[in-house]
């Protein structure tokens, strides 16, 4: 057999052939499936979460009535007296404990990812001493000593103190910075507190009826509260969900926000007016809660990642579940008098969010 034919050379001066581009390697999808998958499945958890203490809501406290009552007064009615305490006091009480619940744990996101301040909550731009201010002012000059009454006046004095705040921050060069919004929020809110001491002292009679209203609540409050501040909560919201990915893109510094196209300067007076609005709903219906702002965004961020198309619905959730387990709690610990849930709040949370920040879960 003859020899194997040989590959001829190449020719001086011809060009190589091209190469083959390599083939382009897509990253893979599988970890985003899987971090999807799991912010759904802890979703889910929290929704669940949520049932479970609406449910507590109607069923404990100091008249303690089953479950299977509390169903059977909520779909067939009834005029038992177990009945009649479900409808017409937990039901209203529960319902606001949810609205509010969800108000302060979306504002708080909202004003955290606006200041990118980890410590922001509805009290650092002043809105909550807005609040007290409108309902003391209220009192004392203006003879107004119903619930129903004082919810306008203090979303009125919410609405006007984060104004004054904004106002202060915009002044000067760089607008109104982060830094700007919160020691703008400590003057303002100094100076609310202020007011708010002067009148009580020189309005003794005024004392008593704003200490009420003070402490932070649900309890007292019927479903007409509920009726006046359900459109208000709506439409903070819509605001405050709106601007989701623009407090994801600010949270990069704002010139990569802005090169990412975000209009920075809209997202923060639509995000900031929506928390305004969500916080003149909360305190207006119950008081000055305090930490659920404050706490609820760290515990969704530590759950479901920092995208806030993601931590706005978690805390909208998570909210609400803190405050309603507080409620209870309260309800309980000293039977038969019950301990606000303003003071519960802080009380149940304070420990949780130390566990968290102590295990480094809470993102910095």
């Amino acid at each position: 057999m003859g020899p194997m034919p040989t590959a001829a050379p190449p020719v001086s001066g011809s060009s190589p052939p091209p190469a083959r581009p390599a083939p382009s390697v897509s990253p893979p999808a599988r970890p985003r499936r899987a971090t999807v998958t799991r912010r759904i499945g802890w979703t889910v958890a929290a929704v669940v979460s949520l049932a479970v203490a609406v449910l507590l809501s109607l069923a404990v406290g100091a008249r303690g009535i089953a479950p299977s009552t509390v169903f059977d007064a909520l779909l067939h009615g009834g005029d038992s007296p177990d009945a009649e305490v479900v409808r017409q006091m937990r039901v209203p009480r529960t319902v606001l404990g949810i609205m509010v619940g969800a108000a302060l744990g979306l504002a708080g996101t909202a004003l955290q990812g606006i200041t990118r301040n980890p410590i922001a909550d509805p009290g650092i731009l002043g809105i909550s001493q807005g609040a007290s201010v409108g309902v003391v002012l209220a009192i004392a000059f203006a003879g107004v000593h119903t619930l129903t009454g004082y919810v306008w006046f203090a979303f009125g004095g919410a609405a006007v103190a984060s104004v004054a705040v904004y106002a202060v921050a915009s002044r000067g060069r760089g607008g109104a910075t982060p830094v700007k919004l919160a020691l703008g929020g400590a003057a303002i809110n100094a100076l609310l507190v202020s007011v708010t001491m002067a009148v009580l002292t020189t309005r003794a009679a005024a004392m008593d009826e704003f200490r009420f209203w003070n402490v932070g609540a649900l309890a007292g409050r019927g479903s007409e509260i509920v009726g006046q501040v359900w459109p208000f909560l709506l439409v903070g919201v819509v605001l405050v969900l709106a601007v989701a990915r623009g407090l994801d893109a600010l949270a990069l510094g704002e010139d990569v926000a802005k090169g990412l196209g975000q209009n920075v300067a809209a997202v923060r007076v639509v995000g900031g007016l929506g928390a305004t609005v969500l916080t003149g709903v909360a305190v207006a219906a119950a008081g000055p809660i305090a930490f659920i702002g404050l706490a609820v965004p760290h515990i969704a961020r530590a759950i479901v990642g920092s995208d806030h198309r993601w931590t706005l619905p978690m805390a909208a959730v998570t909210g609400p579940v803190m405050l309603l387990v507080a409620d209870v709690v309260g309800r309980i610990v000293f039977p038969p008098s019950e301990v606000p849930a303003g003071v519960m709040t802080a009380l149940i949370g304070v420990p949780f969010l130390v566990t968290l920040v102590r295990r480094k879960a809470v993102p910095a």
